[in-house]
């Protein structure tokens, strides 16, 4: 037999028509008229080469070989109903499912203890991996399903298949040592062109804002300090008279006895923090949940006051450092 030449619809008259050994009550309930009840069970007695159900007066009885395939036919339509026309619903409490976000260091600051909160209270068998790629890698890597969410900002996942959710905008602050010997509260622009910088590079994408806006005033000032990564920027700060231009929140969270936040002698616009995702994962209801879950925990974060009370009484010598995700 030719499974091409059979119409698997009828394989559902064949269902019904056991159960209710009635050709009327089994096109009742298919929603069937009896001449096409009639015309689908000629075909499958013409498909099967046998007679399939004979009537009787009590009925239509199953011959042999529809009684030997009935339990199987109804399988089929029982699998094809719950694990094909079925969506998959997901379960939090019951998974062990594995997330995988891209952010930057400082996202692994700010976003990831709200996700860990959320997901140890809805789904704590599940667990969280953080991934930093290099911008040019990331549209790629979620196209090949390596990365469920990107958070924060990263203005070249402009792809068509990429989908964008905003969740807030942030802006820049000054860092300095306290005891800085000629900036004492407020920075002016002389003071500010006048020091030696440090710089974040490359890693630090919003930095690419602050450059281009120096770039647009014609200001420059001397980068005296260029390094790959924020965490050791309190450190140096704090045992230089250098000044670090840092999205606000590191700001907070590196706040100090030794440290002090000024507002930059220039305005700066600001940036928008974002979820990105694969359009081909929006079919997943994991990740689905995920991307629900991490929007509401984030859309509403004000970054500085999470951070505020993260820091309280924190002074650079016992600020955590980061730990690999």
């Amino acid at each position: 037999m030719d499974i091409r030449r059979l119409d698997l619809n009828l394989l559902l008259l064949f269902d019904q028509l056991h159960r209710e050994q009635n050709l009327s009550a089994a096109a009742r309930h298919l929603g069937m008229s009896q001449p096409m009840a009639s015309a689908s069970l000629r075909r499958l007695r013409e498909f099967f080469d046998d007679q399939l159900f004979l009537s009787t007066g009590r009925g239509m009885r199953p011959t042999p070989f529809a009684m030997a395939i009935a339990s199987s036919v109804s399988g089929v339509i029982e699998r094809i109903k719950n694990e094909i026309l079925t969506k998959p619903v997901f379960q939090p409490p019951a998974s062990d499912r594995l997330f995988t976000i891209c952010t930057s260091d400082i996202g692994a600051l700010i976003f990831v203890p709200p996700i860990l909160r959320r997901l140890s209270t809805e789904a704590p068998n599940t667990d969280l991996r953080c991934v930093s790629l290099p911008h040019h890698q990331l549209e790629a890597a979620m196209d090949q399903g390596r990365i469920d969410l990107a958070i924060g900002y990263f203005p070249d996942l402009v792809g068509e298949q990429i989908q964008t959710q905003a969740l807030f905008e942030h802006d820049f602050t000054c860092l300095v040592r306290r005891d800085h010997p000629s900036i004492t509260e407020a920075l002016t622009l002389e003071q500010f062109l006048e020091a030696e910088h440090l710089v974040v590079n490359p890693e630090g994408r919003s930095q690419e804002i602050f450059e281009r806006r120096l770039h647009e005033l014609k200001l420059v000032r001397r980068v005296h300090l260029e390094i790959p990564h924020f965490m050791s920027v309190p450190q140096l700060i704090a045992t230089t008279d250098m000044i670090a231009t840092v999205p606000r929140s590191l700001g907070v969270w590196f706040g100090s006895n030794q440290l002090k936040m000024l507002s930059p002698p220039i305005d700066i616009p600001r940036f928008e923090l974002k979820l990105h995702w694969h359009r081909q994962v929006e079919a997943d209801p994991a990740v689905s949940w995920f991307r629900s879950a991490v929007f509401e925990e984030l859309c509403n974060l004000d970054p500085t006051s999470a951070m505020s009370l993260a820091t309280t009484g924190a002074g650079v010598s016992n600020l955590p450092t980061a730990q690999p995700c």
